[in-house]
């Protein structure tokens, strides 16, 4: 077998590493022919860098279980990237790529020059937006694993997430869903809450996981975070409540322990399933799956089906990837909870896969493809050299004659060539300044047009009363002719407009004079149906959610007027 058909995944997670090896061909699936998996033996009340352990722990891995080095895929743990999820209008793609970094300078918490990142465009444009999925991480962050790597001689092909590795590998063995799924990876410090409907993907790292158990047990029992890992490890159990499951007086304090946790993962989940809903337009689950290191504690599949009222099973990485021979195939069904990963890591070096984010550090994917042209450069080299023997030939048979007319034409085409090449950059540089500078206007337009609307809205509402979400309308001519205003406000306050009102001889809701001042605004039109109250809800005995529709005044439309 050839070192091109044989590839490494590594699965850098929080506590434990899980290195695979896959034999691969292009365009067929991979073949699991090897793994092995090592604690990084970090606790959580005593932070160290993973790098200090990574290293011992992947030759431990390789030594024990013989692999030997092979180009690697590798992925990083959810906890370590900040995904993000936006909206952006359907235009060109040159200006869908200015959006997409204009929004990753907004919305990740580092200077730019301080992460790295990239990007993937969700679905088509047929609604009149597209969706796109940011995903960044520090750089520092994933040098000091890469770093690491290649000190092992190792050589790093792709630094994925173990969220998209999970997605490809759910995508590729489970390719016949139907509605809404959820991937639920359960690990030591973070749980990965994935949500796969159709084309769409969105993805929350929720800080409750199997240290947070571990911690709680250690509380509850007064013993080290190492005692109380190795006893949850031993007895932990989900309790269901009711009955008593366990004689073991210890197993059952225990397992209260884990279902307190576990309730607080719940609430955790169907926060995010409520916001999926309402802010990503996704449709509500109709499956789990679970997977992770902390995913098999019994009982655990029957506590979120009871909660969730779904579907729950385990997730099989290799319902569509085949094992080797000399794959033991019942420890690998034991450890497949921890393989999903490396599965769908190996997915991307043979097959095209749904979601493929690339973190590599800038200065190793110079250095790779610095390697690529070596064997150009030497081919330039010989035929450098060659070329020089034969003209130190023909130079010295006719140097005499030609020595002042070659010197003359040489200097004078280098002369030109260089002017040539100083206009052609010229050029180049005037046409990229005209393009940067026309998608900065457009932008700016668009940008002051939305500030006088958002302006206008922010000064018609009053106190106790707040935006969740503003959205263009538009007419039959793609044009922006109204917003759609969606807030939310206290029941008292709101009340306490409704009788400020009363005692100023009006009879009128609340609702009615936030309206009216939005008539007032020169942004939107002042006619009897140029805003209008279209919805309103109790979301709770306090809290009341409401929609207006306001239509834009005319020369407020002409602002977004689409060239």
């Amino acid at each position: 077998m050839f070192s091109s058909d044989r590839i490494l995944a590594l699965n850098v997670g929080a506590s434990k590493i899980v290195l695979a090896e896959f034999a691969v061909k292009s365009g067929r699936a991979p073949e699991l022919t090897n793994y092995g998996m090592s604690e990084l033996g970090t606790d959580p009340d005593n932070e160290t860098s993973i790098g200090t352990h990574l290293v011992a722990a992947v030759r431990e891995i390789m030594k024990t279980r013989g692999i030997r080095p092979a180009p690697l895929m590798l992925s990083l743990s959810g906890q370590m990237v900040f995904p993000r999820f936006v909206r952006l209008p359907a235009v060109s793609e040159d200006k869908l790529l200015q959006m997409v970094q204009y929004e990753v300078e907004q919305n990740v918490p580092f200077p730019m020059n301080e992460i790295v990142w990239n990007h993937q465009f969700i679905g088509d444009a047929s609604m009149g937006e597209q969706c796109a999925m940011i995903v960044a991480a520090k750089t520092e962050s994933v040098r000091e694993i890469t770093d690491r790597i290649v000190e092992m001689g190792l050589e790093p092909e792709i630094v994925d997430v173990a969220p998209m590795a999970l997605y490809n590998c759910l995508r590729y063995n489970y390719s016949q869903l139907d509605g809404c799924t959820v991937v639920l990876d359960i690990g030591a410090r973070s749980t990965n809450l994935i949500f796969v409907e159709d084309e769409k993907i969105y993805n929350r790292c929720i800080p409750v996981a199997g240290n947070a158990i571990t911690q709680e047990v250690a509380k509850s029992v007064q013993i080290p975070f190492a005692e109380a890992e190795a006893l949850k490890r031993q007895v932990a159990f989900v309790s269901l409540g009711g009955v008593t499951a366990s004689e073991d007086e210890t197993a059952e304090r225990v397992s209260k322990v884990v279902r307190n946790v576990v309730t607080r993962l719940h609430a955790e989940i169907s926060r995010s399933v409520n916001f999926y809903r309402s802010q990503q337009g996704g449709s509500a689950p109709v499956r789990m799956f679970l997977t992770g290191g902390s995913s098999v504690m019994p009982h655990l599949d029957t506590f979120f089906r009871e909660k969730l009222q779904i579907e729950v099973a385990y997730l099989n990485p290799f319902a569509n990837v085949a094992l080797s021979s000399r794959i033991n195939r019942e420890r690998a069904g034991v450890d497949a909870f921890v393989l999903a990963e490396s599965v769908g890591l190996a997915l991307r070096r043979s097959l095209a896969c749904p979601v493929e984010i690339n973190l590599m550090p800038p200065e190793i994917v110079k250095r790779k493809s610095f390697k690529k042209r070596v064997p150009f450069f030497a081919l330039a080299a010989a035929g450098l050299l060659l070329c020089l023997g034969i003209w130190a030939m023909y130079a010295k048979q006719i140097a005499q004659l030609y020595r002042a007319q070659s010197a003359q034409v040489t200097e004078a085409l280098n002369a030109r060539r260089s002017d040539q090449s100083r206009l052609g950059k010229v050029v180049k540089a005037k046409e990229g300044v005209a393009q940067r500078a026309e998608a900065l206007r457009d932008v700016i337009l668009q940008r002051n047009a939305w500030l006088k609307r958002m302006d206008a809205v922010r000064k018609s509402l009053f106190e106790g009363v707040w935006l969740t979400e503003l959205v263009p309308i538009k007419g039959a001519e793609g044009r922006v002719t109204g917003l759609r205003i969606v807030g939310r406000g206290w029941a008292d306050k709101l009340k306490a407009v409704e009788e400020k009102e009363r005692a100023a001889g009006r009879n009128t809701t609340a609702l009615e004079v936030l309206r009216d001042r939005l008539k007032m605004q020169s942004v939107f039109g002042n006619g009897p149906k140029d805003v209008r109250i279209t919805g309103m809800k109790d979301i709770e005995a306090y809290l009341i959610e409401f929609t207006i529709e306001a239509t834009l005044a005319e020369a407020a439309v002409k602002e977004t007027q689409e060239k």
